[in-house]
């Protein structure tokens, strides 16, 4: 490389958007931190603006973008600070950034994925959310865009880094795929005690370190039907070719099932920085912080199936692949919703999958046969409504 990669982190202060700035301090000859955005945090923004001297930082709310604004003055801190999505999608797509860090949770990224994508960015896509609402139309923009579209969930990055980079010879390959899941902190717990589980409990994961929402959608396996579904688009699957395995040590991140049979593997500690390092250097690799996999100390490597009575909300993953399109879209919504309430104790542990559920029954999509991001959020907003109301009728 000639010059250093400037970037934009989408969700800086989010697990992933910090593991990335991790990996980015090992290399300060090879990136520079072009631009920060984050949803409220503004102390932590403030300490990172300070620490990367961007040229820009966003926050979506005016109260909060005023806030680290003066903030940053008073520490003579040079960063230009933006407000509203908006700002997002104009970072992301700056003529100055070669490089996009998609993290932002839930569907409020797809806005400035879809902007990176049609800029023709370097795409790290950490926002499954993305895809899983935009479906067609995010792949459309990253074709038209000449975009470089690379996945950075450790699933979808395992199964990128057993592919060849000639993607015209995927569909030749592949059989199937076998997304491998933790099984999250309830796993081995019987389904009828879990009634009762609390936020923290649900966050508690076993094995990675990860923001709250995602934890909830780990122990509820909602992650993995919102990664079944962003997989079918990644790699151009029929959804029966997408298959989930739990694999409660967390090694192998994802197979690739060949048609002759053969299972390509990638392996590693689980660690965020090993897919986020391999995405920043593609196609080439770098050093990422991340401990070396010590094949004489794992423990047995095991694999269970999914059991759809302790993790019903896995499935509806294929029935929204199988339905209209939009179905993904109600579906993703309706989980930030129920999760949100979730978190707030406002509904119990298993309300979530009982209001995914009725609202994935309920509102049917009517999208036209090219629907815009304008159509898709409005999908979106009418499946929150629904969720919302599902709520307040099972609130606590």
């Amino acid at each position: 490389m000639t010059q250093r990669q400037r970037l934009t982190i989408l969700g800086s202060t989010g697990s992933v958007g910090t593991s990335t700035l991790d990996v980015v301090a090992r290399h300060p000859d090879r990136f520079e931190v072009f631009a920060l955005t984050a949803h409220g945090k503004v102390d932590e923004l403030a300490a990172q603006c300070a620490r990367w001297r961007p040229k820009f930082a966003a926050m979506p709310g005016a109260e909060a973008a005023r806030a680290l604004r003066e903030k940053l003055r008073a520490e003579g801190v040079p960063t230009e600070v933006l407000q509203g999505p908006q700002a997002l999608c104009e970072l992301a797509a700056h003529a100055d950034v070669d490089a996009v860090m998609a993290a932002i949770v839930g569907a409020a990224g797809l806005a400035p994925c879809l902007a990176a994508a049609r800029a023709g960015k370097r795409l790290l896509l950490a926002n499954k959310e993305a895809l899983v609402v935009g479906g067609a139309l995010f792949m459309k923009a990253v074709r038209d865009g000449g975009a470089t579209l690379l996945p950075i969930d450790s699933e979808h990055s395992a199964i990128f880094q057993c592919l060849p980079e000639d993607r015209s010879t995927w569909g030749q390959r592949i059989d199937h795929i076998v997304l491998t899941a933790s099984g999250g902190p309830f796993r081995d717990r019987d389904p009828a005690t879990l009634a009762g589980i609390t936020p923290d409990q649900a966050c508690a994961h076993p094995n990675w370190v990860m923001g709250r929402k995602i934890s909830v959608d780990s122990a509820t396996m909602m992650n993995k039907a919102l990664e079944v579904i962003e997989a079918r688009w990644l790699f151009d699957l029929a959804p029966e070719q997408v298959r989930v395995v739990i694999h409660p040590q967390s090694i192998i991140h994802s197979m690739v099932v060949c048609r002759d049979a053969s299972v390509l593997a990638q392996l590693g500690t689980p660690d965020m920085r090993v897919p986020i390092a391999y995405g920043l250097s593609f196609p080439e690799r770098i050093v990422s912080g991340a401990a070396s996999l010590d094949f004489t100390s794992l423990s047995a490597l095991t694999f269970v199936p999914a059991e759809r009575e302790r993790f019903p909300g896995l499935f509806l993953a294929w029935d929204a692949l199988r339905g209209p399109e939009g179905g993904a879209a109600v579906l993703n919504a309706a989980n930030e919703v129920a999760v949100a309430a979730f978190l707030a104790e406002r509904i119990g542990y298993l309300d979530i999958h009982r209001i995914n559920a009725a609202t994935v029954a309920a509102v049917h999509p009517a999208l036209p046969l090219e629907p815009s991001l304008d159509d898709l959020l409005a999908l979106d907003e009418a499946a929150r409504a629904h969720a919302r109301q599902l709520v307040q009728g099972c609130a606590r």
